[in-house]
């Protein structure tokens, strides 16, 4: 079976999460999902720090569905001062044609009325959000597409689903 992986980035609140989730409701059955939150917070309960142990377990994960799994999704804040090279070496992995690389390109401003629409507007607010923040964090691997303020979650979904029939 042929595998294409898709990787999508972006600061907490930019819809990366989101999209993901619809994506891969959409791909349907066979469609793994490999979230940075449930590995790095649920599964191992580790800080998003240099060399956590996330970082290695996201990429085994991601390695494993190559041949069963017509689509790997990997999605999260994905840093790429701390996730980069991994996500380069999933990339090569899977072999530059068969990877997809998105990443939310949004405002702080957009970010944060994204995030006040979530249930997890609760757990925590623009000052964390401000704290968080990380813009401009762009992979630079080929194909990467940049998604953009006047998206709609919609737009997004069709852009990522017409560039897989390609």
């Amino acid at each position: 079976m042929e595998s294409k992986l898709i990787i999508l980035r972006g600061n907490s609140g930019s819809g990366n999460t989101t999209t993901a989730k619809n994506l891969q409701n959409h791909l349907g059955h066979g469609t793994l999902l490999v979230s940075q939150d449930v590995v790095r917070r649920d599964m191992l309960k580790v800080h998003d720090r240099d060399g956590n142990p996330s970082i290695d377990l996201i990429r085994q994960i991601a390695e494993y569905g190559r041949g069963k799994c017509e689509f790997v999704i990997v999605e999260g804040i994905l840093n790429k001062s701390r996730y980069g090279e991994m996500l380069k070496d999933l990339i090569q992995f899977y072999n530059q044609e068969e990877a997809y690389t998105y990443y939310f390109d949004l405002s702080f401003d957009e970010t944060v009325i994204r995030h006040n629409t979530r249930s997890k507007k609760m757990e925590f607010g623009e000052d964390s959000l401000r704290d968080w923040w990380n813009s401009n964090d762009y992979l630079g691997v080929q194909g990467e597409t940049l998604f953009t303020n006047d998206m709609s979650q919609n737009d997004v979904l069709k852009q990522i689903l017409n560039q897989l029939q390609r």
